[in-house]
């Protein structure tokens, strides 16, 4: 698809939900096409990028993972910071993943931008027969709460590419409806206008170069 540079929006996606729900893999699966078995935790916060053309639009999606830190509650501001939208994780299959949602919905609107798009993900769906988690009891707690619903499977690609793709859909609806501002979300970029950081590049290049 040409440069890496070639784009008109970088949106910036967090991954939340309890540890073990398969967020990395959904992560690897959407911007790798890769599924990797071994669930060891990693420690640190990941983020991988993938460029998608919606509606004759290149959007960079910014995926960022977790990565273990959940375990510790050591989750900061900084990783919500810019975030446009937001796959709140649950395994079908372990119900408690599942109540935890509300609070990590709790965190997730206290540190992010509200107007952040937000989609519930019930992972994990190729474990049907291990079900504890009914999908219209998830699906009324997404709508309550206006959020977007989806049931995913990271193992066999399940809604995966979907779940993503609406996500992102649904944050250019809001921006090019101007509901959000270019100066409430900030990791709505126009390309060449931002640097990889997010700062505008004339800022930065004002503060570290000597003209």
């Amino acid at each position: 698809m040409g440069s890496d540079d070639s784009y008109n929006f970088v949106f910036k996606v967090v991954l939340i939900g309890e540890s073990g729900v398969g967020k990395s893999n959904l992560l690897s699966r959407f911007t790798k096409n890769e599924f990797n078995h071994d669930s060891r935790t990693t420690i640190g916060v990941e983020f991988s990028t993938r460029t998608v053309q919606l509606n004759n639009y290149i959007i960079k999606a910014q995926i960022w993972d977790t990565a273990g830190l959940e375990r510790y509650r050591a989750i900061t501001s900084a990783y919500y910071r810019g975030a446009v939208g937001a796959l709140l994780v649950y395994d079908v299959s372990k119900h408690l993943t599942y109540e935890s949602a509300e609070r990590w919905l709790k965190e997730l609107y206290e540190h992010a931008d509200p107007h952040i798009v937000v989609m519930l993900v019930g992972n994990k769906r190729d474990l049907d027969t291990l079900r504890t988690v009914p999908t219209e009891a998830a699906r009324d707690f997404a709508d309550k709460n206006g959020l977007m619903f989806m049931e995913t499977s990271a193992l066999d690609s399940t809604n995966v590419e979907a779940a993503f793709n609406e996500v992102l859909t649904a944050i250019h609806k809001k921006v090019a409806s101007k509901e959000v501002t270019r100066g409430s979300i900030s990791a709505v970029t126009l390309s060449g206008s931002f640097g990889p950081t997010g700062e505008p590049q004339e800022e930065r290049r004002s503060c570290c170069k000597s003209s």
